[in-house]
């Protein structure tokens, strides 16, 4: 009876102990040490429902709810990834597989395989999960489709050459929940609908939209001069339970980075009563977090300016703990709210109930601590604050971080290298603040991204080049100074976080304790061999704490 057999790949379908950042260990290169400790420290499997995943990520359900609106549950499922094999039979249509970063071509995992040189366990998972989804589809339903789609369908397109030996028909690219039941029947078919295109949407040098036509019949997307996004009555509520308790609060960002691909969807605004529906789905199925997705929270119903709207933050917060739920953090907001706007964070910090035993996670892409390059690639991120009049570009980031410490949230920050037009002095900079952060004892992470732009992906068909070779002193400090803090941390934190029992949060503490010094210890001679002074990395400062 299943016509739709929907999963995701096998990365997201772990809750990775309940601990902060290792939702990022399958960035890791695949060898034999991550081997030997990446089952333990992803934790055991999720548990399931006769073969439905009781939790999957949240942009599966979205589309298993649309699905639903259409067809009954005995046809469409959400598969646990170990038991798809099980719902796939002659009437199956589609298998469709979502994934976040199938090849390892995403910033994070670039990073940790030196450029995708070597595979990484994110990489080697999504291949390994195809190949045999496809084995049982040529036994069980020749005739069903194998459709991958999810925030990663861009890294396919440019390593569209594996699609054959994976044997994915399709690959299918934007948000689709007010079209996907005509989408999935024109695949099914073989046949697209005007809505459609065989084709990958990308962006020019001018960061404008453009339609690139694919005549191999792979890639799947919305055609030119057609609706291109559902609107907000047209994003159905979740049916089922989403990982960790995810629920979206709105979509798009309109802050205009100019190397995120985010700011140019349209920005729509969940209302705080359809945010609440949805927790109370993940409150049915025993998840009593909510973990509040959206690209940029402090715009959430934003005023002139980028100002915060403090009236619609605290409504959307004190409807979503009236569930009730245990814990809530948002994912994503600039810290120039926090700088400028203290008394919200303290605010949203009661309504949530911070403080030493319950710290509000979000992440806050700072990217770099330079004036120039912040006024060049990302000139609104620190909007309402201005560059100049309120400081400093480091000296904001430093006065966001301290106030959401004193109200207990702790930042994960990520830092790009490699960003066009950038000067060592630039990097130098982010290594002051990094370190002036650190000397004060302020609670964050860093995380450092190589930028690598899709023009440079589009003239590489292996993607195995050694980027460490590439990166000179300040480009080294960086990445130096944020893993030194990272061990800093991991030594502050790793015995306390997570949601193990004791025994088992001790041998996840001496394991992230002994790996992240063992990776400083590694890059350190890396760098060192390559030119990197190490004393002068810790002893570069901005001064930023000076009395």
């Amino acid at each position: 009876m299943t016509e739709y057999v929907l999963v995701s790949d096998p990365s997201l379908s772990y809750d990775y102990r309940g601990f902060p950042l290792l939702d990022f260990l399958p960035c890791a290169p695949s060898n034999p040490f991550t081997q030997l400790f990446f089952p333990f420290l992803r934790g055991p499997a999720l548990p399931h429902d006769n073969g439905r995943a009781i939790q999957a990520p949240y942009a599966l359900r979205k589309i298993e709810a649309a699905l639903l609106q259409d067809y009954n549950p005995e046809q469409v499922v959400v598969a646990h990834p170990d038991y798809v094999d099980q719902f796939i039979d002659e009437n199956t249509k589609i298998i469709g597989v979502h994934t976040m970063d199938p090849v390892g071509l995403g910033p994070v995992t670039m990073m940790y395989t030196n450029g995708r040189s070597i595979t990484s366990l994110v990489e080697r998972e999504f291949v390994n999960q195809a190949r045999w989804i496809n084995r049982v589809r040529n036994l069980k339903a020749p005739r069903a489709k194998f459709v991958v789609g999810g925030p990663g369908s861009w890294e396919l397109w440019y390593t569209r050459d594996i699609l054959e030996s994976l044997g994915i028909d399709y690959v299918v690219q934007g948000e689709m929940e007010d079209v996907v039941v005509e989408l999935l029947d024109d695949l099914y078919q073989g046949s697209l609908s005007s809505n459609f295109m065989y084709g990958f949407q990308t962006f020019d040098e001018n960061f404008s939209k453009t339609w690139e036509p694919d005549p191999t019949g792979k890639f799947v997307t919305r055609a030119p001069r057609t609706k291109q996004f559902p609107s907000l009555n047209e994003i159905p509520e979740i049916r089922g339970a989403s990982m960790k308790g995810l629920v979206e609060v709105m979509r798009g960002c309109g802050i205009g980075c100019d190397f995120c691909e985010v700011t140019l969807r349209p920005t729509r605004y969940y209302p705080p009563e359809k945010v609440k529906k949805e927790i109370l789905v993940n409150l049915r199925f025993g998840i009593k977090n909510a973990w509040l997705q959206s690209d940029e929270i402090f715009i959430y119903g934003h005023t002139k300016n980028f100002e915060p709207n403090e009236e619609a933050l605290v409504e959307l917060f004190s409807t979503v703990m009236s569930v009730p739920v245990g814990h809530t953090n948002p994912t994503h907001g600039r810290i120039s709210i926090p700088a400028g706007y203290p008394g919200l964070i303290q605010k949203l910090s009661q309504i949530v109930g911070a403080g030493p035993n319950n710290w509000i996670g979000i992440q806050a892409g700072i990217e770099s601590a330079s004036d120039r390059l912040a006024q060049l690639h990302m000139p609104l991120k620190t909007m309402p604050l201005k560059i100049g009049p309120d400081g400093t570009f480091a000296e904001i980031i430093a006065e966001g971080t301290t106030n959401l410490n004193k109200y207990y949230w702790r930042p994960a920050f990520t830092l790009q290298i490699g960003q066009a037009g950038e000067t060592a002095e630039d990097n130098w900079d982010t290594v002051g603040l990094i370190n002036d952060m650190s000397r004060a004892g302020l609670e964050f992470t860093a995380t450092v991204l190589y930028n690598v732009p899709l023009g440079l992906l589009k003239t590489r068909r292996t993607f195995n080049y050694n980027i460490y070779e590439k990166f000179d002193e300040a480009q080294m400090a960086v990445i130096y100074s944020s893993f030194r803090h990272l061990l800093k941390m991991t030594q502050r934190r790793a015995f306390f976080s997570g949601s193990a029992d004791p025994f088992t949060k001790l041998a996840i503490g001496a394991v992230l304790h002994g790996g992240a010094a063992f990776v400083l210890y590694i890059l350190e001679r890396m760098f060192v061999k390559n030119g990197l002074d190490p004393e002068k990395v810790k002893r570069y400062s901005l001064n930023l704490f000076a009395s």
